[in-house]
């Protein structure tokens, strides 16, 4: 497993002027319980956007108490210890070195569904198998409508 993490997360939430988007801190992406508990302070309908080294990234959502999370490659979980939380959490197998050449998502592809981002869509945006982590959490964005917001925060991130 990476002892460390080239990774930035950035919480999401609605505030009074639309969408805002606020970075969380340094090292939280080493641990999933610490990124849940940075959502749930946040209130209803927050979201966390964790990219690991452009590698992959998880999404946690906190939705009337129950927690969802979207791994975008599970593969990742051979590598990456965050990923591997993810796939406990959502009490999934390891995929065997061979499915791990594949790119598959791994978790609840409905969790923007509230939200006007369908599962089918949301695995359209993940099928992209170019784009880089970061290159799929702004494809994201713009489909939910923070970009602006989500571009100037990670900009001063990375």
């Amino acid at each position: 497993m990476a002892d460390t993490y080239d990774a930035w997360a950035v919480v999401v939430f609605r505030g009074e002027g639309g969408w805002q988007v606020a970075q969380l801190p340094p090292g939280i992406a080493e641990d999933l319980d610490a990124v849940v508990s940075a959502v749930r302070g946040q209130g209803a309908g927050a979201f966390a956007l964790v990219d690991v080294a452009d590698e992959f990234f998880v999404v946690v959502r906190v939705v009337a108490g129950e927690e969802q999370f979207l791994l975008s490659d599970a593969g990742a979980a051979l590598d990456w210890d965050l990923a591997l939380q993810v796939m406990d959490r959502l009490d999934l197998d390891l995929p065997s070195d061979a499915e791990s050449l594949d790119l598959h998502p791994a978790g609840e592809l409905a969790l923007f569904a509230d939200l006007g981002l369908g599962a089918l869509e949301l695995g359209a945006i993940l099928g992209d198998e170019d784009a880089y982590a970061d290159e799929l959490l702004a494809s994201l964005a713009r489909r939910l409508g923070f970009a602006d917001a989500f571009e100037q925060v990670v900009e001063a991130l990375v």
